[in-house]
């Protein structure tokens, strides 16, 4: 049935004096986001921008990573939108990360990877899902708690991304204690190895200086070579 073809005067039409800069906001988070879903993302812009709640919108532009081994997933910058949605809340329920994933346009099947992964529950820490879910991005421990300082930092922008040593210390004692490679001799014997760096850094650590965890392990059994 087609619309009535009704004329409007000027004086009919209010346009709140706000509604323009609400959508030029609307237009530079949608830009700087890139959403793959575009009406799902918009809903739930929206919808957060009414209660007052975080939006689901990055910090900055990404640029595309041709590295990236699913260039339809996670980014550093769609996780750190859920770091600031979900966080506040230190315990979070599953059903509010499914659907914080889902307005990002992100894949269920790499969700349900990563909560395989920490066998989680329906509750869970907040903090180790983000562990994983570095790592899931890193692929190797070093990659992993370099992209958590990233994420976690509140250093400006291509800063050193410091972070608190006792963050750092929970992600990579959570990760390590996954990997049957690592012993918790050596997790404990690393820590100890950062104190002297933390501790000139007023208890900040940065990833620099755990480089380390980024050379290959020689195969057990085997000296190293010298």
């Amino acid at each position: 049935m087609p619309l009535p073809d009704v004329m409007f005067c000027a004086q009919q039409i209010e346009i709140p004096p706000e509604f323009p800069d609400i959508l030029k906001q609307f237009t530079k988070a949608a830009i700087r986001t890139q959403p793959r879903d575009v009406l799902q993302w918009s809903a739930a812009y929206f919808a957060a921008l009414s209660k007052g709640e975080t939006l689901p919108v990055k910090e900055r532009y990404e640029m595309p990573v041709a590295t990236q081994k699913n260039d339809t997933g996670l980014t550093p910058g769609l996780l750190k939108i859920l770091h600031h949605q979900l966080s506040p809340k230190k315990v979070i329920d599953d059903s509010e990360l499914v659907e914080k994933w889902k307005d990002l346009g992100l894949p269920m099947k790499q969700l349900q990877t990563i909560l395989h992964l920490g066998n989680f529950d329906t509750e869970f820490e907040w903090m180790k899902f983000l562990a994983l879910a570095c790592s899931d991005l890193g692929g190797n421990l070093f990659s992993a708690l370099k992209y958590a300082c990233e994420i976690l930092t509140t250093d400006p922008t291509g800063g050193a991304a410091h972070i608190q040593f006792e963050t750092f210390k929970f992600l990579y004692t959570y990760l390590a204690s996954l990997d049957v490679d690592i012993l918790e001799s050596e997790i404990q014997a690393t820590l100890q190895a950062l104190k002297e760096d933390v501790d000139k850094q007023g208890g900040l650590i940065q990833p620099r200086n755990f480089k380390r965890l980024n050379k290959p392990k020689p195969p057990k059994g085997n000296k190293v070579p010298s």
